[in-house]
């Protein structure tokens, strides 16, 4: 091809393109001052004159513009009806090329003359599409085929029309932001040019074929691969021909026939998502380039769907099949927090948090298709969308209409969910030229489960990954992952164990995987929900300010925190509410039985502790504060020191011990990657049912407790429950840090030495609170518009977090100092502070008689002896504690709920190995505390 048929063609395309942009312009204008009915019929016309104008121009220049118009022909969900009625005469065949050209090309890669090759050769062909024209023939040996035969000078052609296409992509992007695919063209880019081998396009309709042919094994998970769909077999290829089995059949879009042969349109289309959801979800390869021309539908009942030309076929990594699973199955749950982490695996990256709009965008993806007659409705609710979305990010963001429309609020597209998105748009675009109504969801989920619950069951006895490779700090390590792998899979999904002895990190065990739909590893850095082991942190921050001079623990509330006392609340003091004696226990539990999600509204929340009125007098009984002892904690904290409880518990906790981006009360953004996910063992549920607790657990507390716990799980995965400052329930925390904090506390405050340099990644290596990537990362913004989007993130991230949490800036000097040793909690280097922790010594007047709670810990013990540690567990399992006397302390995590078996275990055997003592609460028999229902022991073991 000649430069000036290069020019030629270049010019042509920018051409139309700026004629097209400027007729929609004037239109824009024009109707601004007519009637509705009017405006209606102007626009129908003006979309049917450059709807012609652009079949006019891709039949002329042929190549990827074709293909680029068959596309869009099947888009009747997003585009108007004149585009889609006057594109789709591109499914039906182009004008054909010359027979001597073609038999010149079969002859020149077969090697032999015509007559040698086959015994028929049609002269007119079956169809002529954007890169080759399919003929049929007979072979010698009788067999019926068709020969596919590329285009002479094609790939020169291609080539050159995928640069106009980018020019012009970027064009539009530039002249309307909010229409910026510059992502879906780089992809296309990419992989266009595989189509021009038959070659490659053989070896993937064989791979194809066997895919879908192949029987999934059963079992949990397990998805039947009975897809019912045709695939001609391979004959013969070269880099430009293509012999492969004849199969008769009638072409999508010829509707009469399908009416003729009494063909079920609905459950065409559903094979052919079945099909495609097989190729995505269990291969991990697929066709990505579904439009109807590459379908056939067979002649005989009971009429199964032909799949033709996989010459654009994508593969992709396990991880990215699992990342592209859960994205779908999020958007099917709602659940905003697996949708961020699947955006993170799959390298979505967004410049601005707004998790309910990324929802809704990518539901649209997964939405049950509509019909062709209601696609204007269609087009109408999806422009209304994009108009809320917008205005959403403009408030959001502090932009005004003209800088909102140069903001493009996504830093980075995979390639791979791109094409994966276009395929989902075409399989839309399918059903809508076929009149009927799909519902994705249905159809693709089992497939999509399957991808992400196969993982899961191979278990420990097979999957080499679940203990999670790391080094091995001691012996006692060692023999513990041994009695993990015994444990197995049914009893643990994910779960850590870090343990310290004599301020020396001895166990860093991370095992299992996320989430019952997240087959990823347990890290070290992991993120669990530990509920209530959250009082441990939120106490420790009480004990900060006492030893900083702003709190004392006699000290009346009322006088801290003003609006506090009133209510018959005058007469409570600090340590009360530290020792579960304030007579506070059930306050708020009637707002949260009400509107469970107002435990998310913190300020509310301590308007309405403030308000309370205790059923007790303070100090006469100790009954277990299971949520009110967080905003309790938490006001007092606030009101103490005049700042955030996110300041302080960075400044007391975070910093010092150098586990940033490791220990959160409410996550920030930009952590959802890492979070752990909760599930219930429900089998040891139920046996709560016939748990009599003690009379230190609030009855309210047991009321269903069966049905709350199974509950908890759907609530405490929410987006806006993980982000939710709640101190009583809500720590997100990775064993590792749970574990530094208590061997610091087992020392009076003195700061161990660094964690083990070989832990990978280091602790306190995360940015404590991730930074969203500004427009001014983007290469291919323009300098202006970026600068601006730049300085209006960042303001906003100062707005929206900096109020809450320190800055990245200190983070990272946080960071770098991780590697230096000593430093203290605490300025009071004698034990008087521990003494407080389990309220003995000085300390013992200010709680309870023989009560299990010192001063904001459960006291660990034997049963009659006084207690030789402290600690705090969480409903479900988690726990943390420490036995100062023998240099102990240990932290569990786990994501499965269960009645604590996992963890007692772990401990016990840790302990026992080690010669420390083993407290009644993890023993097979002893006595258990109040501080979590749920870890009360089943009657044996």
């Amino acid at each position: 091809m000649g430069w000036g048929t290069l020019i030629t063609r270049r010019l042509k395309v920018f051409s139309l393109a700026l004629f097209v942009y400027f007729d929609y312009k004037a239109v824009q204008k024009r109707v601004q001052w007519v009637s509705t009915v009017k405006k209606n019929a102007i626009w129908a016309k003006t979309h049917e004159r450059n709807a012609r104008r652009v079949l006019k121009l891709m039949i002329e220049l042929e190549g990827l513009w074709v293909k680029m118009g068959q596309y869009l022909s099947t888009r009747a969900d997003v585009l108007p009806e004149p585009y889609i009625e006057v594109l789709k005469q591109l499914q039906d065949s182009l004008p054909p090329r010359p027979l001597e050209e073609v038999c010149g090309t079969i002859e020149k890669e077969l090697g032999k003359p015509m007559r040698q090759l086959f015994a028929t050769f049609d002269v007119d062909p079956l169809a002529t599409a954007s890169i080759a024209q399919v003929h049929r023939a007979t072979l010698e040996d009788g067999r019926e085929v068709v020969v596919k035969v590329q285009h002479d000078g094609i790939k020169e052609i291609i080539l050159e029309d995928l640069k106009n296409a980018k020019s012009l992509i970027e064009w539009i992007a530039w002249a309307e932001p909010q229409y910026d695919f510059n992502p879906m063209i780089d992809e296309w880019c990419k992989e266009a040019p595989k189509e021009l081998d038959f070659n490659h396009e053989a070896e993937n309709t064989r791979t194809v074929s066997k895919n879908l042919s192949r029987k999934t094994e059963g079992g949990s998970g397990g998805v039947s691969s009975d897809v019912d769909v045709l695939i001609p077999e391979i004959i013969q290829s070269t880099e430009k021909i293509l012999i492969l089995e004849y199969m008769d059949g009638i072409r999508l879009h010829d509707n009469d026939s399908l009416e003729e042969y009494g063909v079920d349109k609905k459950r065409l289309v559903e094979e052919i998502t079945r099909a495609y959801a097989h190729q995505i979800y269990i291969d991990g390869f697929f066709n990505g380039d579904p439009h109807p021309g590459n379908f056939l539908v067979s002649k005989e009942p009971p009429h199964k769907p032909i799949l033709l030309d996989f010459g654009l076929t994508k593969r992709i990594s396990q991880s990215m099949k699992q990342a592209l699973a859960k994205m779908f199955l999020s958007c099917a749950e709602g659940d905003q927090v697996a949708l961020l982490s699947a955006f993170a695996e799959m390298g979505l990256k967004l410049r601005v948090d707004m998790p309910q709009q990324s929802m809704e965008i990518a539901s649209i993806f997964f939405r049950q298709s509509t019909t062709a007659t209601e696609a204007k409705e269609n087009i109408k609710a999806l422009n209304e969308q994009r108009e809320r979305n917008a205005k959403a990010l403009q408030e959001k963001m502090k932009l005004n209409k003209k800088e909102v429309k140069h903001f493009n609020p996504v830093d980075a597209f995979p390639g791979d969910a791109i094409i994966f998105m276009r395929v989902l748009n075409l399989l839309r675009g399918l059903s809508a030229s076929l009149n009927v109504r799909i519902v994705y969801l249905d159809i693709m989920r089992p497939f999509a489960e399957s991808t992400l619950l196969g993982s899961l069951t191979r278990g420990p006895s097979t999957n080499s990954e679940w203990i999670y490779d790391s080094p091995v700090n001691s012996e006692v390590e060692s023999k513990l992952r041994s009695l993990l792998l015994e444990m197995g899979s049914d009893k643990i999904l994910g779960l850590q164990v870090c343990a310290y002895k004599d301020g020396k990190v001895i166990i860093d065990t991370a095992a299992g995987t996320l989430g019952k739909y997240d087959p990823r590893p347990v890290q070290p850095d992991s993120l669990f929900p530990v509920f209530s082991v959250t009082k441990g942190i939120t106490a420790g921050m009480v004990h900060w300010l006492v030893d900083q001079g702003k709190l004392k623990y006699e000290e009346t509330v009322a006088d801290i925190w003003p609006k506090f006392g009133t209510n018959k609340k005058e007469l409570i003091k600090v340590h009360h509410l530290l020792n579960h004696t304030s007579g506070l226990h059930n306050a708020l539990g009637d707002v949260v039985k009400t509107d469970p999600m107002s435990v998310c509204d913190w300020e509310e929340m301590l308007d309405q502790i403030a308000k309370s009125t205790p059923e007790t007098e303070p100090g006469s009984s100790q009954i277990y504060h299971y949520l009110s002892f967080g905003w309790l904690c938490g006001g007092l904290i606030e009101h103490a020191s005049g700042r955030k409880f996110q300041e302080i518990l960075e400044e007391a906790i975070v910093h010092p011990l150098h586990i940033e981006g490791e220990l959160y009360v409410g996550i920030p953004p930009g952590v959802e990657s890492r979070l752990a996910t909760l599930t219930v063992d429900m089998e040891e549920i139920q046996k709560l049912q016939g748990i009599k607790p003690g009379p230190d657990v609030p009855p309210e507390l047991l009321s269903g407790i069966a049905q709350m716990a199974a509950g908890v799980p759907a609530m405490f995965n929410t987006l806006n429950v993980r982000r939710a400052i709640i101190p009583a329930a809500n720590g997100h925390l990775s064993a590792r840090a749970l574990a530094r904090y208590y061997a610091a506390l087992a020392a009076g405050g003195a700061i161990p030495p660094p964690h083990s340099s070989n832990a990978k990644p280091l602790l306190g290596s995360h940015v404590h609170t991730p930074a969203f990537p500004t427009a001014a990362t983007s290469k291919k913004k323009k300098k202006g518009s970026a600068k601006k989007s730049s300085g209006s993130s960042s303001s906003m991230e100062k707005v929206e977090y900096a109020q809450l949490r320190t800055s990245d800036a200190d983070s990272e000097v946080s960071v770098a100092a991780s590697g230096s040793t000593g430093g203290r909690l605490f300025s009071n280097s004698d034990s008087g502070i521990m003494d407080a922790f389990m309220g003995v010594g000085e300390y013992s007047g200010m709680i309870h008689p023989n009560g299990k709670f010192g001063l904001g810990f459960r006291r660990y013990g034997r049963s009659g002896a006084p207690p030789t540690g402290f600690g705090h567990s969480g409903m479900g399992g988690s726990n943390g504690f420490c036995d100062p006397e023998h240099g102990f302390a240990i932290a569990v995590t786990v994501n499965k709920m269960a009645l604590g078996s996992v963890t007692r275990r772990v401990v016990r055997f840790v302990c026992e190995e080690l010669g420390v003592p083993v407290p009644d609460e993890f023993s097979v028999s002893g006595e258990k505390g109040p501080d979590m229902v749920l870890n009360l022991a089943p009657p044996a073991e």
